[in-house]
């Protein structure tokens, strides 16, 4: 009996060893819990839940995802796609927001309204910021985050400083955030399987655009080729011309200087 309660003592102090709280960039996390049932209480405990969100406020409509907690936040950070864009409450404790952008989209050049709707959406996952108002989120590329391993559960920083935007809110609007919650879908997606079958299809498609561009360079040199084939063969006329002319004027010279 002493030898199974010194185990369970053991298995105790070693989760709570990994129940560490999640800092991000001075941020806590971990308050979501609070807001969302946990997966376990969903049937799920083996599975990752990302709770995904339409915004309809530019065309086409913004894909927004963000992590149930700081254990699904682990997963987004490392399966993330090169265009989605990350965004958190600055120095308050929030939810870990993601916009994946659209085909020929820039993180620099998103929309207003949609920078608003992603702003009300941090806002309204903080329990602390939620409360307040004048807030400062900040948001930057996915490929900018900085993940160590001796970083704790959640826990990023970033690659480069002035790759950090900022946006301003005031207040909470609740009409955008009772729209963006009207959208919620939960999943348990393979964010693994996800990211691999993106890249493959990114590959493709840009070795497709490489053809295109070496058949496009191609067809535009035979068309030099062509023109400088032409412009040789008129030069080539042309000389036959003047040696023709410069011939028939000396045949007349010869015919005056016969009749002399």
């Amino acid at each position: 009996m002493a030898a199974i309660s010194n185990e369970i003592q053991d298995l105790l102090s070693s989760e709570r060893a990994f129940a560490v709280e999640e800092v991000s960039m001075g941020y806590e996390e971990g308050d979501e819990d609070e807001r969302i049932p946990q997966v376990s209480e969903l049937g799920y405990s083996q599975q990752q839940m990302v709770l995904y969100f339409t915004s309809n406020v530019v065309s086409p409509s913004a894909i927004v995802y963000m992590g149930k907690d700081k254990f699904e936040n682990e997963d987004l950070i490392k399966h993330g796609f090169e265009e989605d864009v990350w965004f958190h409450v600055d120095k308050l404790s929030s939810a870990h927001v993601y916009l994946r952008l659209g085909p020929n989209q820039t993180w620099d050049n998103i929309p207003e309204e949609l920078l608003d709707d992603l702003a009300q959406l941090v806002k309204a996952n903080s329990i602390e910021g939620n409360k307040k108002n004048n807030l400062t989120i900040i948001y930057t590329p996915w490929s900018n985050l900085k993940k160590t391993g001796d970083m704790d559960v959640g826990q990023v920083s970033f690659k480069k400083n002035n790759l950090v935007k900022r946006v301003y809110v005031a207040e909470r609007i609740n009409e955008i955030v009772n729209r963006l919650n009207k959208t919620k879908v939960e999943r348990f997606p393979d964010l693994a399987q996800e990211k691999a079958d993106h890249e493959r299809v990114q590959k493709r498609q840009h070795k497709q655009m490489e053809r295109e561009r070496q058949e496009q360079e191609f067809q535009q040199i035979q068309q030099l080729k062509q023109k400088a084939s032409e412009r040789s063969y008129a030069s080539i006329f042309d000389n036959a011309d003047m040696r023709g002319a410069s011939n028939y004027r000396n045949m007349d010279n010869d015919e005056e200087d016969d009749f002399m």
